[in-house]
């Protein structure tokens, strides 16, 4: 009988010592769960505070400034170097007036501006309360191109005009509706370039090719050459490696090395002078031979007189507020 109350004693003393474990644990696993619920409260309820005043910031933000119409656009300040007609500038720009002068993503005004092929580069900003400025420098186009172009319809070509920059950039003419000056006013006559590959000819690219840069640089050279006014270019042929043929608007055939083409402008018009002084003028002329220069002369009353060009007017419009 002893043996049988101790026993039931043991196992009644286990059995406490169990449920006394099973207490502590659940507890434990209650304050656990306590306390997650609490963090988890916090952590959502300092989320959805930071929530709220994100919201009202942005309201307040919304009613204050970019729908505020004490800073719409009143006046959009453009200023170029070049011929492009403000209003056209406005348009590329996509800006209008009422637009939301914080609104504006200034960014992506100044990219739209500089996807322009006529356009170099382009700066934009903002001169409260109600002023959207806009600066421009154009390209100028120093040379043209034509390139047969296939017809929708399948049937023959079309010649379609480039126009090509000193960096060799690529874009088409503007059309006359944008430009501010009249073409006939700027007295543009750009030297025709032939050789070039036609399928590299896509605007706004910016061409590579040695010898196209070359013809550039030449056409550059002249107009700052003792032979600027005395004859103009009219053709440049680029398609023979290392020289440059051209053709001048009396008919005249100079043909160049595609290096030093100050020297050689200076060499031109020695023989030119040389040629007024015998009453001839000079049919053909290769400046790409060092030595022993071969000229061809005819009476210079058969040349035709070059017509001098006349300046650009002052572009008045280089300012304007739209």
């Amino acid at each position: 009988m002893w043996f049988r109350k101790k026993n039931l004693n043991r196992r009644l003393d286990r059995r406490h010592v169990l449920l006394d474990v099973k207490l502590r644990a659940d507890e434990v696993r209650a304050t656990r769960v306590r306390w997650g619920a609490l963090a988890l409260g916090i952590s959502f309820g300092t989320v959805f505070g930071l929530y709220l005043v994100w919201c009202v910031g942005a309201a307040a933000m919304n009613h204050l400034i970019y729908e505020n119409k004490d800073f719409a656009v009143q006046q959009i300040d453009i200023q170029t170097d070049g011929v492009i007609a403000p209003e056209q500038i406005r348009r590329w720009a996509g800006v209008k007036p009422g637009d939301n002068l914080f609104a504006l993503e200034l960014g992506r005004v100044k990219r739209d501006l500089e996807l322009v092929p006529q356009i170099r580069s382009a700066a934009v900003e903002r001169v409260l309360p109600r002023t959207l400025r806009i600066r421009v420098e154009e390209r100028e186009p120093l040379a043209q191109v034509y390139v047969p172009q296939l017809r929708a319809d399948g049937r023959g070509y079309d010649m379609r005009l480039f126009q090509i920059d000193s960096e060799g950039v690529v874009m088409p003419p503007l059309d006359p509706r944008q430009r501010a000056t009249p073409l006939a006013q700027a007295g543009e006559l750009l030297p025709l370039l032939a050789g070039v590959d036609p399928n590299e000819l896509q605007s706004g690219r910016k061409l590579a090719s040695p010898q196209l840069l070359a013809a550039l640089q030449l056409i550059v050279a002249f107009e700052h050459s003792p032979m600027a006014g005395l004859a103009d270019l009219r053709r440049l042929d680029i398609s023979s490696p290392g020289i440059i043929e051209a053709t001048t608007g009396q008919g005249c055939e100079v043909t160049f090395a595609t290096q030093d083409f100050e020297q050689q402008l200076r060499r031109w018009r020695d023989i030119y002078d040389r040629g007024q002084q015998m009453s001839m003028a000079i049919a053909s002329l290769d400046l790409a031979v060092p030595n022993n220069i071969p000229v061809r002369w005819l009476d210079a009353r058969a040349v035709v007189p070059i017509v001098p060009k006349s300046k650009p007017a002052a572009n008045p419009n280089r300012k304007h507020n739209v």
